[in-house]
């Protein structure tokens, strides 16, 4: 089955989150310093999605192998038109695409 990419649902938390959390754990990358529940995420993706913004999931045979979504740059109206692109990536997923084909697909959004 081919990669799809689709738009983020309250479902998905829980794939979410363990992606999420392999980075929290082994590396310094996300700033965080506990893991985060299903739940925090889930609140996430609404606050992206409430803004307008996309939050995109990967998904390969079924199951979700990785995320991007668009966020806020700044609050200052200079920057209004401005966001800031996040890609996650399931560990292991790396170097197949599957981030480019997100992030390709953030940007049509």
């Amino acid at each position: 089955m081919p990669l799809s990419v689709r738009s983020a649902i309250a479902s998905d938390a829980e794939a979410l989150a363990r992606i999420y959390n392999y980075y929290v754990r082994n590396t310094v990358i996300t700033f965080e310093e506990e893991p985060v529940s299903a739940a925090i995420m889930t609140t996430r993706v609404a606050e992206v999605q409430s803004a307008s913004l996309p939050w995109l999931i990967a998904e390969l045979d079924g199951a979700v192998v990785g995320y991007a979504y668009a966020s806020k740059w700044k609050m200052r109206s200079a920057y209004r038109y401005c966001v800031e692109t996040t890609i996650y990536l399931e560990q292991g997923r790396e170097g197949q695409g599957l981030g480019t084909r997100l992030y390709s697909e953030l940007h049509r959004r």
